[in-house]
């Protein structure tokens, strides 16, 4: 007697057979300042995943005890799940940072694990991540990012013409130095940027949260008559009324969200009207599963997004989405990256290429990295 065809075999997947995060910390080229905050070292924690003779990489910028935090909270929910399971091996994750608190440190801690979780995947399924995510020619328009508060005019020159070398259609700096104290200086530096590109590049400004609004609403009208396009963080990004209502006064665009630790604050942001672009950080917000659910969010409202620095973990990831307006190429970051990593693509035409090997095709150098490891 027939019973019906036969279910099909069950077969389980490639599993996790190791995991570790291990943290950097890279000195500065110099004296580095936003208008908010200094720092001479920026640090690194990175995540490798083992599985199949296979290695998955992800990574994070913030304190060294985040690799401490990996390890306790996030790499035991790892062990032994299937790899392809992703969304059900973010969501343990999730969990387990239940009591440690979900924001913050241990939402960069998820990034982490998750990008490198993704990095594996695309690897086992020997393709990009672009194509994983159903993207198709892999690259993203870049713009040139750092100017920082510390640079004198001749530093701020020679940056300038190292992006237009580059080939990049658009320049950020950073504005409102020492909590928006020095706007005369601001305003400047600003002018000396718009007078050192062509008319076709688009000058962006990033005051870091170090304005008031009223002061913002000021700056911003100058801004303006410099033709630029581009205001981060006129405001604390906390500020949502703050953000609306300079988006509702200002012609040029209203950007912030490089915080954002979730769908959920992405939510509010997009809800409140407080942006013409969300920004986000893969290496804050989650992860790729995560950032993939904040892009949906951002369409629903008709906003695009940008990606917040690590430019090669963005890449990929961007390249696939069809609202994402652009990338910072973060000075730090970029140089943080190629050194401690092989495989990376430079700038080409303003755009910067995910390319075509397996995961986001970056190789980690632990020997490159050594002389820098701060943790364990």
């Amino acid at each position: 007697m027939s019973t019906g065809p036969a279910s099909p075999p069950t077969t389980a997947g490639p599993r996790v057979e190791h995991a570790e995060a291990t943290a950097y910390t890279i000195p500065t080229e110099g004296p580095e300042a936003d208008g908010t905050m200094s720092w001479d070292a920026t640090t690194i924690v990175v995540v490798t995943v083992r599985s199949a003779g296979l290695v998955g990489t992800g990574w994070t910028y913030g304190s060294p005890a985040l690799a401490a935090l990996i390890d306790g909270a996030l790499l035991p929910v790892l062990r032994d799940r299937e790899v392809l399971a992703g969304s059900a091996t973010w969501e343990a994750m999730a969990r387990a940072l239940r009591n440690i608190g979900r924001p913050g440190a241990a939402s960069m801690a998820l990034s982490a694990v998750d990008n490198a979780l993704w990095d594996l995947r695309a690897r086992l399924l020997g393709q990009p991540i672009h194509r994983v995510l159903g993207g198709e020619d892999g690259r993203v328009r870049v713009y040139g990012s750092g100017g920082f508060t510390t640079e004198d005019e001749d530093r701020l020159a020679a940056e300038l013409a190292a992006w237009e070398a580059a080939g990049l259609s658009a320049v950020k700096i950073k504005i409102a130095e020492s909590w928006g104290t020095n706007v005369p200086r601001d305003l400047r530096r600003v002018r000396q940027v718009r007078e050192s590109v062509g008319p076709d590049v688009e000058v962006m400004v990033d005051a870091n949260g170090g304005y008031t609004v009223k002061q913002a609403l000021r700056v911003g009208r100058r801004l303006e008559e410099l033709a630029v396009t581009w205001f981060e963080e006129p405001v604390s990004s906390d500020d949502l009324p703050g953000l609306r209502l300079l988006r509702e006064h200002l012609d040029l665009d209203v950007a912030a969200g490089e915080y954002c630790d979730g769908v959920d604050y992405a939510a509010r942001m997009c809800a409140a009207r407080a942006v013409d672009c969300l920004q986000v950080d893969v290496t804050r917000c989650g992860g790729i599963t995560e950032l993939l659910r904040i892009a949906a969010v951002a369409a629903a409202h008709h906003l695009e997004i940008s990606g917040h620095c690590a430019p090669y973990e963005h890449v990929g990831v961007l390249a696939a989405l069809p609202n994402a307006r652009h990338l910072e190429f973060f000075r730090d970051h970029a140089r943080i990256e190629q050194l401690l990593f092989t495989g990376w693509s430079p700038v080409a035409g303003g755009t910067l290429g995910a390319g075509d090997s397996p995961g986001h095709g970056l190789t980690f150098d632990p020997v490159a990295a050594e002389p820098y490891r701060v943790a364990p």
